[in-house]
């Protein structure tokens, strides 16, 4: 029986189980029984309580900081590879850890770099993840990478708000080729946020490129940390003459006090997927799943289909 004809199996990191059973459940297949025993100096072992041999699996799991979350990941790579399934795919809605993608000083290490090979090493055959941090991750891999676009579930919402005067807004330089594709897909106009960081979350200066008098801006990223340079644009976007401010972003970590600089920003709304957990509800925060995409894209990598049209970007 060829591996195409064996149904795959799903099982899920312990910090991502809320979006494996959605992806589960959008699938159509149970999640697999696996359990993680705990020692009491912290260390852990996961072990999977059912065959996975010959089988295709998918292992659910972001890998947000703390290290556990990577960790955890790794071991059930290492524990499936060493139970003979015959394809093991890392499916990783945040890839953790990627805004170290190079040397920007000198003595720091290139973690996105160290953490592919260390995925590969225990065992993954396959990776799919959505939104990196810089889309050259994928060439820190040899085996394939499945890199979503986050873009398939936003740009519905947008359309959806029937907003006149759109123009869509990149927060940084980094981020312009993503607002340009975006602007592209909703034909209509872009501005990029000029900023300068005196040290890691903390930005000295802000400047923006292009005229916003009048408009309906969206502002697009990757990832919302402490919601920093978040809250400083839609500031900035106001004060030169922005009817409103709302922003996307596909990874919401929201650590430190990031809450409350949203709820005292000029933002309208912040529009994230759940692809990291534990988002706390606010009035101002819109959560949109990420689930159907990755349990589709899944069916394709299994049942050998092309994926392109899970892309608009």
């Amino acid at each position: 029986m060829s591996s195409a004809s064996l149904k795959p199996k799903i099982f899920n990191c312990t910090n991502s189980l809320d979006l494996a059973k959605k992806i589960s459940n959008s699938y159509g297949e149970d999640l697999g029984n696996v359990i993680i025993s705990r020692f009491s100096d912290g260390e852990f072992q996961p072990s999977y309580e059912e065959s996975i041999r010959g089988t295709r699996i998918f292992i659910i799991g972001s890998t947000n900081p703390s290290p556990e979350n990577l960790m955890e990941m790794l071991l059930m790579l290492d524990a499936a590879k060493r139970a003979s399934a015959r394809h093991i795919t890392a499916v990783i809605p945040y890839f953790g850890w990627a805004r170290q993608d190079r040397k920007d000083k000198p003595r720091v290490p290139i973690a996105a770099k160290m953490i592919a090979k260390m995925i590969e090493t225990a065992g993954a055959t396959r990776l799919i993840t959505m939104d990196l941090h810089a889309d050259q991750i994928q060439g820190f891999f040899q085996i394939p990478v499945d890199h979503l676009y986050a873009s398939t579930i936003f740009i519905p919402y947008i359309l959806g708000l029937k907003l006149d005067n759109l123009c869509i807004a990149s927060p940084d330089m980094g981020g312009s080729k993503r607002a340009y594709a975006y602007s592209k897909n909703l034909s209509c106009d872009v501005v990029v946020c000029y900023k300068q960081r005196s040290k890691a979350n903390v930005i000295s200066h802000m400047e923006l490129i292009g005229d916003v008098g009048g408009k309906n801006i969206i502002l697009v990223d990757d990832m919302v940390d402490t919601a920093g340079t978040l809250s400083k644009a839609a500031d900035l976007l106001i004060d030169r003459g922005a009817v409103s401010v709302r922003a996307i972003c596909t990874h919401a970590i929201l650590s430190g006090d990031a809450y409350s600089k949203i709820e005292a920003s000029k933002l309208e709304e912040l529009i994230v997927t759940d692809s990291v957990p534990n988002i706390k509800p606010h009035s101002k925060i819109k959560v949109l799943s990420c689930a159907d995409l990755f349990a589709d894209v899944m069916d394709k990598v299994h049942n050998n289909k092309s994926i392109s049209s899970n892309f608009i970007m």
